[in-house]
């Protein structure tokens, strides 16, 4: 592996115009076929095996251009005090209302008058306009957006409280502001960690070219392999995180083989060769852990994760390609001033470039592994015992979705959903929808009131409303209002109740009752991820695993990386728990409703931050085994991989974190959680886990850290990731026979 990917970046360091071509040219190719595709139509939210996908299949067949899947908006009126929505004047400007909405947009499909369709509340004071679109939320236009918000704005004039809710009305969140802010904090970090502008900038560069040709190519084949608007969002961050860590390490690499004394060329071929190999495997993890996601069987997941597994595998192949390619053209500019300046006036002079370090200026690497070296067993009991409190909060974890009602105060959304409580009752916001099946029924209509009655009896209903069969006469709706808000334990409960009484029903007259709309759907989505987790994070963690044997040839170092892991996870889950769930430091956050943790964090968090914490594992342990194969004892091993790897894994845990922070400030909870949620795991592993817990591991181990039975060691192929072989292999071969011709260090 490492002799492969060292003639690799040889080569490519050589045809540096040839190399470069061809990704730019890859670019604007994957660019040209984004812009003249055509606009990709959203395949919509399936959950396969579910009742409510059920359900819902059976509304589309049945009830034939019903748009069972249509955005659906709600326009909320108050009254002011002292009135009521019912007089001549307010019901003249609801009616101008519903004109406006229907000539506002030909994507609308029907209004409602809430006066015909007893949309009013008890006392007069609130009613509602419930608006249905002939196509779903991802396929609304901008204009039918703004036609909407604008008939809102028209409504206030009124002296009327106007509000509106519902997916129609939701603001389509642009990750493009937090990319930007989580650029502008990787550049910083990587100017101060380098100390050149050209090194930090070309981490930076081939990040930004990997992902437009990843995004662009899944815009180009959006249409062809019927993925969603919103496939590539995984893709994006993972391709931006990987693409950044993957050219530090090759960068970071590229520049300490110059500080040996060894030529431009030679140096990108060793970086190629030793970080580049680490890339290779790191990459890999990564890619296992997207492509897992197909074990969760929800289509939009799966099309995300094989979309930025895609993306990871292009940054690993631009790392080994195109960033030994610019740093031929960089040359030594990727040296701080005064180190380019030594580097060139020993080659000016006939002298080796090879840079002594003084020993008696450690850096903070070296400074702090003989720190952890000197008192491992504190250090081990501190980080695990303070991980292990973070995560208490685990213990009490639910999953759900968020509704509007733990949207931003401010936001009109919410506005609606409360006055929706208020004029109506909390479980107004979430109605469930029980399609009845009547086919095997004698009383079709009489079934259908039936099981309305029935559910109307159970606890936890505050109305039960039978509506018309299909033309058909062979399939009803119950509209199931419940008595507490959607997210809620009590309406979980409450479905689950519902689809356990159905069996009965079915016995007695026939008809078979489904539980479906988006709250039942949101149950679903929750139990699906929450079945899934183990068996994701098994498969996961359990290839990885393998895969670091591989790569270490050690079973205890691949256990300790899985085990490491598994902590700072629980430990940021924890976090999440304490903030959006019981409500700690929730102000800082914007979290005015504590509620459920969104049940795809646990295994979102799993897949990303597996990922990038196994990247930081990966490069700093392998300088670690570097070390100890090229005869240093484990002690010294240790404290050589953090002299020169653990200010470049600080630096790419600090990108993350400032990258993943970047979303905390976007207003929409989901959005605060997931950046939230990422950016604390990402502090819990690599400056807990990978910068304390390992190596106190490490050092309390010793030689057993590397065992490896030797019938395993035999079946194992070596894939020389620390480099042993390359190392033979050149010392015994003139350094540069064709490149520019520097004296190297004897």
């Amino acid at each position: 592996m490492a002799t492969f990917l060292y003639k690799l970046g040889r080569t490519s360091y050589r045809r540096r115009w040839l190399v470069t071509l061809v990704w730019v040219a890859l670019l604007v190719l994957a660019g040209v076929g984004a812009s003249s595709a055509a606009k990709a139509k959203d395949p919509g939210f399936a959950l396969p095996g579910t009742e409510s996908q059920q359900a819902f299949d059976l509304l589309e067949e049945r009830f034939p251009g019903g748009n069972a899947d249509g955005a659906t908006a709600r326009i909320v009126f108050k009254a002011p005090d002292g009135q009521k929505m019912t007089t001549a004047k307010n019901k003249a400007e609801v009616g101008d209302t519903i004109a406006d909405l229907k000539s506002g947009s030909k994507q609308v499909a029907t209004v409602a008058d809430p006066f015909t369709s007893g949309a009013v509340s008890k006392d007069g004071t609130t009613a509602y306009i419930s608006v249905s679109y002939k196509v779903n939320a991802m396929e609304l236009t901008d204009d039918t957006r703004e036609a909407l918000t604008k008939t809102g704005e028209t409504a206030r004039e009124s002296g009327l409280t106007v509000e509106i809710g519902g997916d129609a009305a939701m603001a389509e969140v642009d990750p493009s502001s937090a990319e930007m802010v989580g650029i502008a904090i990787a550049a910083v970090v990587l100017a101060i960690t380098f100390g050149s502008l050209v090194a930090s900038g070309l981490p930076l560069l081939t990040a930004i070219i990997g992902v437009g040709i990843g995004i662009s190519s899944i815009t180009a084949l959006a249409n062809v392999l019927d993925l969603g608007t919103t496939t590539g969002t995984l893709a994006t961050m993972i391709g931006l995180a990987v693409g950044i860590d993957y050219a530090l390490f090759i960068v970071s690499r590229f520049r300490s083989e110059l500080a040996e004394g060894h030529s431009k060329e030679e140096a990108a071929g060793r970086a190629a060769g030793t970080a580049g190999s680490a890339v290779v495997f790191a990459g890999l993890t990564v890619v296992i852990a997207l492509v897992g996601l197909a074990v969760v069987n929800i289509p939009i997941l799966t099309k995300m994760g094989f979309a930025a597994a895609g993306t990871v595998v292009i940054a690993v192949i631009i790392a080994l390609t195109l960033i030994p390619a610019l740093l031929g053209f960089a040359g030594d500019k990727v040296l701080g001033r005064k180190a380019r300046k030594a580097h060139r006036a020993a080659v000016a002079e006939g002298r080796s470039t090879a840079v002594v370090q003084d020993p008696a200026k450690p850096n903070m690497g070296t400074r702090w592994a003989r720190f952890v070296l000197r008192r491992p067993v504190a250090v081990l009991v501190a980080g695990v015992v303070g991980l292990g409190v973070a995560a208490v909060p685990v213990a009490s974890l639910q999953l759900g979705l968020p509704d509007e009602g733990s949207n931003a105060p401010a936001s009109s959304s919410r506005k609606a959903y409360d006055l929706l409580s208020d004029g109506f009752g909390p479980g107004f916001n979430g109605p469930l929808t029980v399609v009845v099946d009547v086919k095997k029924s004698e009383d079709a209509k009489g079934a259908v009131e039936e099981v309305a009655e029935r559910i109307g009896k159970m606890k936890g209903v505050a109305a039960s409303l039978p509506g018309p069969l299909n033309e058909a006469g062979d399939t009803g709706m119950v509209t199931v209002i419940p008595k507490d808000r959607p997210s809620s334990t009590e309406t979980e409960d409450l479905v689950h109740d519902i689809r356990d009484e159905a069996g009965a029903i079915e016995s007695d007259n026939g008809a078979k009752a489904l539980v479906t709309g988006t709250t039942a759907l949101n149950i679903d989505f929750s139990q699906k991820m929450n079945d899934a987790l183990v068996p994701y994070l098994a498969l996961v963690v359990g290839l990885a695993f393998l895969l670091l044997v591989l790569v270490f040839r050690s079973i205890l170092v691949p256990l300790k990386a899985a085990l490491g892991f598994l902590l700072s996870v629980l430990a940021a889950l924890g976090a999440v728990v304490a903030v959006f769930q019981w409500g700690w430091l929730g102000s800082l956050f914007n979290v005015e409703q504590p509620g459920p943790i969104m049940s795809m964090m646990p295994i979102f968090m799993v897949g990303v931050v597996f990922g990038l914490a196994m990247d930081y594992e990966v490069f700093l342990v392998t300088r670690m085994r570097e070390a100890y194969v090229h005869g240093e004892r484990p002690g010294e091993a240790v404290v050589t991989g953090f002299k020169h790897g653990a200010r470049v894994v600080t630096a790419a845990a600090a990108i993350m974190v400032g990258v993943f922070s970047g979303f905390i400030g976007s207003g929409e909870q989901m959005v605060t959680m997931i950046g939230f949620g990422l950016a604390i795991a990402v502090i819990f592993d690599a400056f807990v886990v990978r910068m304390t817990i390992v190596p106190a591991v490490l050092a309390l181990l010793g030689h057993k850290a590397w065992w490896l039975p030797r019938w395993l060691d035999r079946i194992l192929p070596n894939v020389d990731v620390e480099g042993e072989k390359l190392q033979k292999q050149l010392a015994h071969a003139p350094e540069d026979p064709d490149g520019d011709r520097e004296l190297a260090r004897v």
